[in-house]
This record gives structure tokens, sequence and C-alpha cells, in this order.
């Protein structure tokens, strides 16, 4: 009987420990309410001439113990996950009608209009912007200078024929050196207003006509940077 009842006992513990689904609760306390059934009755058969020994009855008592405190902080853990989820989704649509600017490379081409950030290390000589669909083809390249800092670029939607491009999804790739020839990094980033907000992930998505940002790619909320 005693060793039927550590057996349960480990197991409990071992699954409460492994995940926090609902499902498992239910199996961990199906497991509690048999531990608790199998002692008792253990204790209501003993033999009076041969009683459990005191040592054994105890360890038994500590797992019952391990068990209880396991459903019960799997319970706050569950509450402090449901409490966190609120506050976020509560917070993220704060970003609803507001410019942000995220890390990323891909940005919507809409009204003849594309914009990224650009944030190169130090001042840029020659910078090469590539531009790509989003079936990876280059529609068009442009060769300019960058100051140091935080600004903006944008694409007017023409190709490298100067036809207008459709709308869509593009990509930005920036090859840059400085005035000694020197490779130097450019950070990108999307700009725009929010439109919505998706809250159906473990991370509350910003939409921007059809880019996705997760909130934690914000590293800016405001008015478009300058050119």
């Amino acid at each position: 009987m005693a060793s039927g009842i550590s057996g349960l006992a480990s197991t409990a513990t071992t699954t409460a420990t492994s995940t926090g689904s609902g499902k498992t609760s239910q199996e961990i306390a199906g497991n509690f309410t048999q531990f608790l059934t199998l002692l008792t009755t253990q204790l209501k058969n003993q033999n009076p001439l041969d009683p459990m020994d005191t040592n054994q009855f105890t360890q038994q008592l500590v797992q019952f113990a391990q068990v209880e405190q396991q459903l019960k902080g799997n319970d706050r853990l569950d509450s402090i996950l449901t409490n966190s989820k609120s506050a976020s989704a509560a917070s993220s649509t704060a970003y609803l009608g507001q410019t942000v600017t995220a890390d990323g490379k891909t940005a919507q081409l809409k009204d003849g209009e594309a914009t990224w950030s650009l944030k190169p290390a130090r001042a840029v000589s020659k910078a090469t912007i590539t531009i790509s669909d989003a079936k990876g083809n280059v529609v068009g390249t442009q060769t300019k200078s960058l100051a140091a800092g935080a600004q903006s670029f944008t694409w007017d939607g023409r190709n490298s024929a100067g036809l207008a491009s459709a709308e869509g999804q593009y990509s930005i790739v920036v090859n840059a050196v400085d005035a000694t020839g020197q490779s130097v990094s450019v950070d990108t980033g999307v700009s725009g207003k929010v439109d919505g907000v998706d809250l159906s992930g473990s991370e509350p998505v910003l939409t921007i006509g059809k880019s996705r940002l997760p909130v934690s790619s914000v590293r800016s909320i405001g008015g478009a940077l300058s050119t």
C-alpha cells in the first residue's frame, strides 16, 4: 500500500512540474484525491498488532503536502499569466492611431509611398539602398549619403525603369561605407500609423496596413522622423 501511495504522489508531482495546462491540473487533482483516499483507507485498515511505521507515515504526509502545494502553485501561476496577458492587451490598445517606428525591413507601398527608418552607426558617404518585392525580385536601387542618427527614407514606388510598382510589401537592404571606405552598419525600421492590434497570440501584434509588428519591436512612438 505504501509503495502505491508513494508512486502516485511522485507521478502527480512530476506531471505538475512538466506542464501548467488545465488538463494537467485536472489530472493532478484526480491523483490528489486518490492519494487522500488511499491514505485514509490505509489508516482504517491497519493491523492493530502491526501498525504502519511512523517514518513511513510521515514520508507519505510530506508527499501529500507536496502535491497540495504544487496544485496551489499552478493555480497561482495561471492567475499571474492571465493578469499579465490582460495588462499587456490593455496597454497595447494605446498604440491605436499612434505613429510608431519598429525594427524591420519590410514596409507597405501604399498611395505611391513606402517609408523606412534608417539609423547608421555613423555618417555614411555612400549608401546603396536596394528594394525588393515580396518574391525577392529587386525592383529598384538608389545611392545616397546618410547623416549619423535616425532618419526616414521614403520610396516613391518607381522601379528601375521609372514605372510605378504595384502596392504591396517591399523590403529594403542598405549597404553603406564611410568616407574612408569602411563598412557602416545601418539599422532599418518601419514607420507608420497603427490601425489595429492582434491579441490572439502570446504577444500583441500591431498592424500598419498589411504590415505586422510585434509590440516588443517598437523602438519609438510619435511623429515621423525627419528626412
